[in-house]
């Protein structure tokens, strides 16, 4: 498989490359597949349908071609996923897609845990360590953490917004020791992503370092999510008929999007002929993607804390892939958008709640909110003729190619959930008056040792510091 860059088609690269690079120093640029090979239509249609590994082996395979044996690769997967995502449905048409069975209880682990053993997979002939820099605005530091702890011959540093996460969220990243260590920037996500991405770009430190990311701004993060969007596609597919004996639904993905890498992983498997036919990006009140996709007009704007903050990215990384591979009409013709503020985001753990015993997490709320307004009203008003108002939280206006789908009562939701409840236990108590339950992994963490280092959010300040520690 070639890769190339978003901001240069000249670029070719090959997967080890993209990887250990994390994005394209020269040009600032992230690394995108040339192309995305169609899975066969026959194991598409198999009954039952291939379990989780299965289907991650046989994606993976493809972009790994000629640099890592299928025998290696298998190995590398069994190592990963000794869990798997669970499909639980909510009502006749809404499964939740729960990602949280990691260790670090958040969807994260299925992109880290991958990305961890490739990274050590082509580090193994090198004599100087990697350093792993990461910018985190919830989840993806702790399952960073936890997926290289210990790894041999690989150094990461964590980069998450002081006072800006859920406290059960900084005791997973402040307490990691030995090759792992975080630092609490005064300022907010998009401050900790400038500075990793201008490490990146800086030739002193690069002369000095061998530097790569684990944000979704590195492919090998975002190829494995795209294996759990083939997987539930396939078993709601297969359960539909049973469930609400919908005449070939349009299987609609609902993602809640801040970076909008998880977004770009469930593109990946669209392309691949994942029976998804369309998706609603939900974000919070940082609707930088649902204001480009209204107006045309993309802004990358300062981003404001919410309570789904895993999704408080103003500067979405990833928006560069998604223009890359589709025109701006061809997203809108795919995507369906909306955005909620807090308010609605409390109610929307509350209803959820309420209409169908689920509890949720915030982050998974603002989706079940997006996909419950949009297939009972939302939709229709659009096609109606509503124009909705990018100021206010609601759909965006605009109308994609399966819209008559949900207006026909058609179309089924797989609502992501990207995190456990208790990680974010007092927003899901006050909106349901109860605590959800503590899984084991999440209440060990609590009595460990905070490590966290305090850093300004000028990039000189960052620099000296990763000059004297790396």
């Amino acid at each position: 498989m070639v890769y190339t860059d978003t901001r240069d088609k000249s670029v070719k690269a090959d997967f080890k490359t993209a990887v250990l690079n994390g994005m394209n120093a020269s040009t600032g640029g992230l690394y995108i597949p040339t192309s995305f090979p169609k899975i066969n239509k026959s194991y598409i249609d198999r009954t039952p349908e291939p379990s989780f590994r299965e289907i991650a082996f046989e994606m993976a395979k493809p972009y790994v071609e000629g640099e890592i044996p299928d025998s290696d690769l298998d190995a590398i997967i069994q190592d990963a996923y000794p869990f798997m995502p669970q499909v639980v449905p909510i009502d006749k048409v809404t499964y939740v897609l729960e990602l949280f069975h990691g260790p670090t209880c958040a969807f994260k682990d299925f992109g880290a845990r991958f990305m961890a053993r490739v990274m050590s997979y082509f580090n193994r002939s090198e004599n100087d360590n990697l350093h792993i820099l990461v910018a985190t605005s919830g989840d993806t530091g702790s399952a960073v953490g936890s997926a290289f702890h210990n790894v041999p011959g690989i150094d990461v540093t964590i980069l998450y917004p002081d006072g800006k996460i859920s406290p059960l969220q900084e005791k997973q990243l402040s307490t990691f020791d030995g090759n792992v260590r975080a630092l609490k920037v005064k300022g907010n996500f998009d401050d900790c992503q400038k500075l990793v991405k201008t490490a990146f770009t800086d030739k002193d430190l690069r002369n000095k370092f061998r530097l790569s990311s684990a944000n979704s701004i590195n492919i090998s993060r975002l190829l494995p999510q795209s294996f759990y969007y083939m997987y539930s596609a396939l078993v709601v597919k297969n359960r539909i008929p049973q469930d609400s004996k919908i005449d070939t639904p349009a299987i609609i993905a609902v993602v809640p999007s801040g970076n909008f890498g998880n977004l770009t992983s469930g593109l990946i498997a669209y392309e691949m002929g994942a029976p998804i036919t369309g998706f609603l990006a939900a974000t919070n009140s940082n609707h930088t993607i649902p204001d480009w996709i209204a107006t045309g007009n993309y802004k990358a704007r300062d981003s404001v804390a919410t309570l789904s903050n895993a999704m408080d990215v103003g500067a979405p990384s990833n928006y560069e892939r998604i223009a890359a591979m589709y025109s701006l009409e061809q997203v809108r013709q795919l995507f369906a958008s909306y955005w909620t503020d807090d308010a609605g985001t409390l109610e929307a753990i509350k209803r959820c709640n309420e209409k169908t015993g689920y509890v949720i997490d915030p982050h998974g709320a603002v989706a079940w909110k997006a996909w419950d307004e949009m297939r009972r009203s939302g939709m229709k008003d659009l096609v109606a003729g509503a124009k909705g108002d990018i100021n206010k939280p609601g759909m965006t206006a605009n109308i994609p190619s399966w819209a008559s789908e949900v207006t026909d009562g058609k179309a089924v939701g797989i609502v992501l959930e990207t995190a456990h409840p208790a990680k974010f236990g007092q927003t899901v108590q006050n909106a349901i008056n109860r605590s959800p339950s503590m899984p084991d992994r999440l209440e060990r963490v609590m009595n460990l040792e905070d490590h966290a280092i305090p850093m300004e959010k000028d990039y000189e300040s960052f620099k000296d510091w990763l000059t004297s520690n790396l």
